[in-house]
């Protein structure tokens, strides 16, 4: 009987979340001069999700400078967009992580919607 409650409890719940891939991505050279690069993809996967924003930590989950075409990424239902992350080779060796977070807008009053982040670690 226990078990069918436990198993029960942990089918009724539902977690979603966005995909940010690679996950553990590489600092390759970028056509700038001291600066490498990123290719990360996003993929919406959340309905009620217009918005996710990026970030670069370090080991402490203090931020890092970087650059990227928007900081703030607009994106449909279901839709996937190639994202560069630019990191200057002097912040390089502060970097571990390169994340994602869902942003969810003022406007939207739904107690169920759930910010979700994901980190890619960098290699």
């Amino acid at each position: 009987m226990r078990f069918i409650v436990l198993l029960l409890t942990l089918l009724s719940g539902y977690a979603s979340a966005h995909q940010f891939t690679p996950t553990y991505p590489k600092l390759e050279l970028s056509h700038m001069t001291g600066v490498r690069k990123a290719e990360m993809v996003l993929f919406n996967t959340r309905k009620e999700i217009r918005y996710y924003s990026l970030n670069v930590f370090d080991k402490d989950w203090k931020p890092v400078r970087f650059a990227s075409e928007n900081k703030v990424i607009p994106m449909d239902y279901q839709e996937i967009k190639y994202v560069n992350i630019y990191i200057s080779n002097k912040d390089v060796p502060n970097a571990k992580y390169i994340c994602s977070k869902s942003e969810i807008l003022q406007s939207v009053r739904n107690p169920s919607i759930v910010a979700s982040r994901i980190c890619s670690k960098l290699k």
